[in-house]
């Protein structure tokens, strides 16, 4: 009976071990912090723009003190604050809540007409193949309408994030072009993240923008790109570690981000 060879079968068991590595190699989102911590007012975190711009190239969040709205496009972070300006937030800006992702579209659904964000969503869910992923969103073209908002800088002791939004700044467009970003995330990410669409919003001249509250549009192609994994990543700080995240925030949720 003829040996078998030692490094032939070293060889295939390093190919055998390999292999879930390469089932879960792939595209994914990354995400800092989770949705409950901003609600509950945690509102400065450790992870920096520069740190984020190397885990994804389109996303949205916000920043440390709840100092605007962030659109990630194109790699590029940018900051719309509450008096409507916009700036490219500086490598050491820190954020306290963000989702990114290395943006390759994988589907394209061309939407004729959509008169809200709501009949958007339902639009799209028709579209896609499952509710049950995670799913990037980039709409690039003109839209009928954007109402955009974005919420004032605050200053300890932080208000929860339903008070602060009592003082949103509301920004509508009409007939605007522009970029719309965003994330469809299934609904048991409850207290994780969004359930559902969330969507920022950024124009051609990346002068204005924010988080989107109703839009309207016709002939405009939506790219999507699912992503089968979530890298979630915590704060390490004593604040988070002593939050209360188990209480019930879907309302707060809904009225915060509608």
């Amino acid at each position: 009976m003829r040996k078998r060879c030692p490094f032939l079968i070293l060889s295939i068991l390093i190919a055998l071990a390999c292999l879930p590595l390469a089932a879960a190699a792939g595209e994914f989102l990354y995400q800092y912090s989770t949705i409950n911590a901003l609600l509950a007012g945690l509102y400065d975190g450790q992870l920096t723009m520069k740190d984020l711009k190397s885990k994804g190239s389109l996303g949205l969040g916000t920043f440390n003190h709840l100092d605007g709205e962030m659109v990630v496009l194109d790699g590029q972070v940018y900051q719309v604050k509450a008096d409507g300006k916009v700036a490219v937030a500086a490598d050491p800006v820190k954020t306290p809540f963000a989702v990114v992702t290395f943006f390759t579209p994988k589907q394209f659904i061309l939407v004729k007409k959509a008169g809200s964000i709501k009949e958007l969503g339902e639009l799209l869910d028709a579209a896609l193949a499952t509710r049950n992923l995670f799913y990037a969103v980039k709409i690039e073209g003109r839209f009928q309408k954007v109402t955009a908002r974005s919420v004032p800088r605050q200053t300890r002791p932080y208000p929860p994030l339903v008070k602060a939004a009592e003082h949103e700044a509301v920004f509508p467009f009409d007939n605007v072009v522009g970029t719309i970003v965003g994330l469809r995330c299934p609904g048991y990410v409850q207290g994780i993240n969004v359930p559902g669409y969330h969507f920022h919003f950024l124009t051609r001249d990346r002068k204005a923008g924010g988080h989107v509250l109703n839009c309207a549009m016709e002939n405009v192609t939506v790219q999507v790109d699912p992503s089968h994994r979530l890298e979630l990543v915590l704060p390490e700080d004593r604040e988070f570690y002593w939050l209360d995240l188990d209480r019930a925030t879907t309302q707060e949720l809904e009225k915060v981000e509608k």
